[in-house]
């Protein structure tokens, strides 16, 4: 039985929807269309979006379809944010316009261009501040940031999550010098 499906989706004020083959969310943030799958029903009632299912056979697609159409209405109503910040010596981000310059200690800067609906800005040339009213999106824009120089685990340089905690490798033991003989 699917709990997250049954669950009643709160209508905020200035949301607009349209239920046909795709559920179609407008709010002041944005547009966006959810995918209705077949044997699943989404109803508009009393400022509450309800989804349900046909058969027990739907109970995944149900509780998946209600919890996207969560995600698209509170995108495009409040928005979503993703935070992340860069650490390491000489280590730091600019943004102008659509185009994000990171300088991540290879011998070049790399530019990352933001897809239409992400927004970036950068305190302190060290902390991301993502936000959009697409939630997958916004989630996989983060993801390819911090793909450009995830966190190495033994000196804990690198883009990672606010708040993400890493587990530091201890480095190779010895006294210096070959290692193994007489």
């Amino acid at each position: 039985m699917s709990r997250v499906g049954k669950k009643p989706i709160p209508l905020p004020k200035g949301v607009k929807l349209t239920i046909g083959e795709q559920l179609q969310v407008e709010g002041p943030k944005g547009k966006l269309s959810v995918p209705i799958p077949k044997g699943v029903t989404v109803r508009q009632n009393a400022g509450n979006v309800e989804v349900q299912r046909d058969g027990d056979n739907f109970a995944a697609l149900h509780g998946l379809t209600r919890a996207l159409a969560a995600n698209a209405i509170t995108g495009v109503s409040t928005g979503w944010t993703r935070e992340l910040d860069i650490i390491g010596i000489g280590y730091r981000a600019d943004v102008k316009g659509r185009v994000a310059t990171f300088t991540l200690g290879y011998s070049h800067p790399i530019e990352f261009f933001l897809p239409e609906g992400v927004d970036m800005k950068v305190d302190k040339q060290t902390h991301l501040v993502l936000t959009g009213h697409d939630r997958q999106l916004l989630g996989q824009v983060a993801a390819n940031i911090r793909a450009l120089r995830p966190p190495d685990p033994y000196k804990n340089k690198g883009v990672r999550y606010t708040g993400e905690v890493l587990r530091k490798k201890v480095g190779k033991a010895g006294a210096g010098g070959k290692s193994g003989g007489k």
